[in-house]
């Protein structure tokens, strides 16, 4: 009887481990009408995050300001990710009942991650039981992630001596280029620019490329750029608590946004057979529509507008779209390559008589 229980004296550190092992995700309460009247959380972003923490063994516990029902913004409910949250009863109670920040105990907690969205722009940084309960959990030790526009509940915590959290430390979070191009429906809204507040606070930010992934991690402090920084980031809070990520397959929009960072780094080549062997492993219209949209953008910048060519021609081997190759085609003119957009365009005429953007295009060239 004496030896058992000096066993169990023995093992009750590793129960106070067991209890702490505990994550909160925290997420905006502001969201109504699934975005449309006032934007929500993004849902890409907790379901990712809530299977990454159950799948690796974590409890999770659900958050918002005000607590109850939140609302998500608009969602594609064909990913994989959002399909299994969608589906998971436990996932959506959580949602559908989230704790107001009031309520809760820094203790509780291994880790708190901070799911971004628009609607995190509006609420969050103003929420004062928020911003007390990331400062205790971080002079404790514990894991503190955002990512996207969940860094915006960083911006106005401040530590004991009055110095704001994430002053002097590498943050990523949505930028400035990032809100230009998809976020113009709010941003006219927002209380501030997230990469300025963030430079404003002292923050050592930064960003890579638009919507390619991007994690910055100060310590126990981790934070990503945007939504396709879910995956990486969150197996950083794992790792941070102690524990290996278990082998998964990888989600295959997170493979297209991995290799178009790698290819923009220098791995064209790369890419390019990577596709050819494995082109079922990829999201060959998001890498197509990632280029489109950088060619959108690029206006008179020549060099962006090779890139997003060449981004775009990592699809078009195996993905096509008349839209897709119109764009080409002007990337082309702009690159005053008139004879190659002339035969891209010819060419479209030909497979879609009756787009007539095509054959104005056309009829513009010399």
């Amino acid at each position: 009887m004496k030896h058992t229980f000096i066993f169990l004296f023995l093992l009750l550190p590793l129960w106070g481990v067991s209890q702490a092992s505990k994550i909160l995700i925290v997420v905006s309460g502001y969201g109504k009408d699934a975005g449309k009247v006032r934007p929500g959380y993004e849902f890409d972003e907790f379901s990712q995050a809530y299977l990454m923490f159950t799948t690796n063994g974590f409890e999770v516990e659900v958050a918002s300001p005000k607590g109850g029902r939140v609302e998500a913004g608009e969602l594609n409910k064909s990913k994989p990710y959002n399909q299994q949250v969608l589906a998971n009863e436990a996932a959506m109670q959580l949602l559908q009942n989230t704790k107001p920040t009031a309520s809760l105990n820094a203790a509780d907690y291994a880790a708190v991650y901070i799911v971004g969205g628009k609607g995190a722009m509006f609420d969050l940084p103003f929420d004062p039981s928020l911003q007390e309960l990331i400062a205790t959990m971080y002079l404790k030790n514990s894991v503190v992630a955002a990512v996207c526009h969940g860094p915006a509940a960083l911006v106005n915590v401040q530590l004991n001596d009055g110095k704001y959290l994430i002053a002097d430390k590498t943050v990523a979070g949505f930028c400035n280029e990032e809100e230009q191009m998809f976020g113009k429906k709010w941003k006219g809204e927002f209380p501030f620019l997230l990469e300025d507040k963030l430079k404003s606070r002292g923050a050592i930010y930064q960003k890579t490329d638009p919507m390619l992934p991007q994690v910055s991690i100060a310590g126990k402090l981790i934070t990503g750029q945007n939504p396709y920084s879910t995956v990486a980031l969150t197996e950083e809070i794992v790792k941070a608590l102690g524990k290996q990520p278990v082998a998964r397959k990888p989600y295959a929009d997170e493979m297209s946004m991995n290799l178009v960072k790698r290819a923009i780094a220098g791995e064209w080549a790369w890419a390019k057979d990577e596709l050819a062997q494995h082109k079922a492993s990829y999201d060959l219209e998001l890498i197509a529509v990632y280029g489109y949209y950088r060619s959108t953008f690029a206006k008179d910048d020549k060099k962006t507008t090779r890139l997003a060519l060449d981004i775009m021609e990592l699809a078009t081997p195996h993905y096509y779209n008349p839209n897709l190759q119109l764009a080409q085609a002007m990337c082309y003119k702009n690159l005053d390559d008139k004879a190659a957009a002339k035969r891209l365009l010819e060419d479209l005429v030909k497979k879609e008589p009756q787009l007539e953007e095509a054959k104005k295009r056309l009829a513009e060239l010399p």
